[in-house]
């Protein structure tokens, strides 16, 4: 029974993210100074270094460059709803895109070392094997750092009331510009209380803060 149970715990966090082969246009290839200076207009909102005022808007520090890019042009696009972020780019050409991601991702999140949760570990390293929900670790990486060339986004200190809204959008289908669906099948798995957990974990993710259960 106990080697049954630890098969299906390492099948659940095995990662299940797919990557597919990418244009020239999108791999990362920006100016960093030159974004500094583009990105003007989102640090109103999202810091002079990508670090949020707010805990409802995301941070941008950190994030990968390929990740980045592919938002703002889902923005663009339509591909990805928000009234606000898809007036600020609708200007915004490919170079423009390329500078700002590659600004952004160069500058170093800072993590809530008041935000933790032994909870939210638990699923971000291990999934729920009750209800088949997959460790994030899987494709997010143990260190919540993301995958740059695939494209998967950093996770650790993250705004909390920004991960649980990106969470129920997917879950109940308001965002569906993920692969394949990764996101959307993960989050109808989850209930409130896993995303609420999950989101106070990664906030403070990299702190180096002990374990709570708030």
């Amino acid at each position: 029974m106990m080697s049954r149970c630890l098969v299906f715990c390492l099948l659940i966090s095995i990662p299940i993210c797919t990557y597919s082969s990418e244009s020239a246009h999108q791999r990362p290839g920006g100016n960093v100074s030159e974004g500094q200076v583009k990105s003007a207009a989102c640090q109103g909102c999202h810091g002079l270094d990508g670090n949020s005022f707010s805990p409802d808007w995301p941070n941008l520090a950190s994030q990968n460059a390929r990740y980045l890019s592919r938002q703002i042009r889902d923005f663009q696009s339509g591909a990805r709803q928000d009234p606000t972020m898809q007036s600020m780019v609708t200007e915004l050409v490919e170079q423009d895109i390329m500078d700002i991601a590659a600004y952004f991702a160069t500058q170093t999140v800072k993590a809530d070392a008041a935000s933790n949760s032994a909870a939210g570990r638990r699923l971000y390293m291990g999934g729920n094997r009750y209800t088949h929900l997959p460790a994030c670790a899987g494709c997010h990486g143990p260190n919540g750092t993301g995958n740059g060339p695939g494209g998967i986004p950093g996770l650790a200190g993250q705004k909390p009331g920004y991960v649980i809204k990106t969470l129920r959008d997917f879950k109940t289908g308001i965002r569906n510009n993920d692969r394949n669906q990764i996101m959307q099948d993960i989050a109808v798995k989850m209930t409130e209380k896993e995303m609420e957990a999950v989101a106070q974990f990664l906030a403070g993710m990299g702190a180096e803060m002990p374990d709570t259960d708030e």
